[in-house]
């Protein structure tokens, strides 16, 4: 066997790695060893292809290499779950970079030709380069270095038309005349500027499915480059990355009741379109009068939010539920899709406390039971058990899908403040008969009323 043939052979090996991980990925019982398999899968693409033919200087690629690798160790063990979102955006983005790059690179290190490689070039420089701008917007929106409310003018979406029109011109003189570096340059920087363009008029309540596309996005990117330096592992990966992404966003999408066009043009989570004013009375209550009540309870529901990342509140959660099933009650927890910052956020958060993946329900599972729950305890979710959008026909979410909370028998929303979610929607849950607002840090909210079930 030749070593064209071996590395060929190891670029399969390393696919079929890929498909495996993202199967079990799929799942929290064996996330860990997808994402093992996965790794497995791109050390050896990358150790085939450095066997290849090509490669003049290793001292630039053990650079990379050790840089890569304290970043990557650094981030996995120094970044908290509640800057999780952020870090995901941020990598999509270098992700695009990075497909930027190798497309350039094939450009200037070898005599292109062929028309099909160019176009692959002029792509993967594209999308590359408005992965990257627009993870980093995603980015500073999510750490909120940046305002997560949507920025609108007059004319916007004829301006990212004309930008779109123009760079496919720049592509096509390029591809005529790919001697000539201005037309390159000029994609280059009308791709770095319309991932701004894309990604500044989407609110914050958006982000997660923003943060999905823009996965499949450096997905995509990844392919193109691959086509554009004739590597099949990189077509292959970057084509999982673009069509798992893309399923993804989709999902997302159905959850919100909202299609990936107006998620991307309609500037929700403005909340500037309802005029509606929330009046009531709130009813507050303290951790040991809810204690009591859960004491009677035979069923609770928890319905976790970004409010519990940011509180650490996972473990403190499980045990809860713990004490609550050693008095006999049954406890669930109800994850709607788009709860957190990201896909999967809670999930995530969930199993890090060890919490059973089988007591994890979907929206569409838990509430046509909701009214038959004695206690649902709201946990720093806000968006996705607003009322508004079931009674507020003018408001920015209406028609979103929610989890049904207000339906329970009593309603516990354990909150900081009255302030409205990411959305920047007030929320009607906050006024209902049924519902006692519990104001604190989350974390301590439920140490206090463990506190009361060990005395």
């Amino acid at each position: 066997m030749n070593g064209l043939a071996l590395i060929n052979l190891s670029y399969v090996f390393a696919a079929v790695l890929f498909i495996l991980g993202l199967k079990m990925l799929s799942s929290p019982a064996t996330a860990r060893r997808g994402n093992l398999f996965s790794s497995l899968g791109m050390l050896i693409a990358i150790v085939a292809t450095l066997l290849g033919e090509g490669i003049v200087e290793f001292q630039w690629i053990a650079l990379g290499f050790i840089v890569g690798g304290m970043v990557g160790a650094l981030a996995a063990r120094l970044i908290a779950m509640t800057a999780m979102p952020e870090m995901v955006a941020l990598f999509n983005g270098f992700g695009g970079l990075a497909s930027l790059l190798v497309g350039s690179s094939a450009l200037y290190l070898t005599p292109v030709e062929s028309g099909f490689t160019l176009a692959t070039i002029a792509l993967a420089i594209l999308i590359g380069g408005l992965t990257f701008t627009g993870s980093v917007i995603a980015w500073g929106k999510l750490s909120e270095i940046i305002s997560g409310r949507p920025v609108l003018f007059s004319g916007q979406r004829i301006v990212n038309g004309l930008l779109l029109v123009v760079i496919v011109g720049a592509t096509v003189l390029f591809c005529l005349n790919p001697s000539n570096a201005d037309y390159l340059y000029v994609v280059i920087g009308l791709s770095f500027l319309l991932g701004v363009m894309v990604v500044i008029p989407i609110g914050g309540a958006d982000m997660p499915v923003v943060i999905s596309l823009l996965n499949s996005y450096s997905g995509l990117a990844a392919c193109a480059a691959g086509f554009a330096i004739n590597n099949i592992i990189l077509i292959v990966a970057g084509s999982l990355v673009g069509a798992s992404g893309i399923i993804l966003t989709n999902i997302m999408c159905k959850a919100m009741n909202r299609s990936l066009g107006n998620v991307l043009f309609s500037g929700f989570g403005a909340a500037a379109g309802s005029d509606t004013t929330i009046e009531g009375e709130v009813k507050a209550m303290s951790p040991e009068d809810a204690f009591y009540v859960l004491e009677a309870a035979s069923s609770v529901v928890i319905v976790p939010g970004y409010g519990m990342a940011v509180a650490q509140a996972q473990h403190v959660v499980k045990e809860l539920q713990e004490l609550l099933e050693a008095n006999d009650a049954e406890v669930v927890y109800a994850v709607h899709p788009v709860a957190g910052r990201m896909p999967g956020h809670m999930n995530v958060l969930l199993a890090e406390a060890d919490v059973p993946y089988e007591l994890l329900l979907e929206m569409d599972a838990v509430n046509p039971r909701m009214e038959t729950f004695d206690v649902a305890i709201v946990l720093g979710a806000n968006d996705v058990v607003n009322s508004a959008a079931r009674e507020i026909e003018d408001s920015p979410i209406y028609g979103m899908p929610i989890i049904n909370v207000d339906y329970a028998r009593t309603v516990f929303v354990l909150k900081r403040s009255m302030a409205s979610g990411f959305a920047g929607v007030d929320n009607p849950l906050f006024f209902k008969e049924n519902t006692r607002m519990i104001f604190g840090d989350g974390k301590e909210t439920i140490s206090q009323i463990i506190r009361e079930f060990s005395n």
